[in-house]
């Protein structure tokens, strides 16, 4: 087989692999990104005192 076609492969398949794990760490970002979103609404919503303080937290006097 030509070296030329050889080499267009092996760079193929590490863009390939590349190409997977990047993709991994961006869905693993934005389950984060969507965490972190969420746990800002909730924070807002205290602030604003929309919802209530959780039982289990002290005063912030103590």
């Amino acid at each position: 087989m030509d070296p030329r076609v050889v080499d267009l492969e092996i760079r193929y398949a590490h863009l390939e692999r590349q190409l997977a794990e990047l993709n991994q760490v961006v869905f693993e970002q934005q389950k984060a990104l969507g965490l972190i979103e969420q746990q800002l609404t909730a924070l807002r919503s205290r602030v604003t005192g929309q919802e209530e303080p959780l039982e289990h937290e002290k005063p912030p006097h103590y």
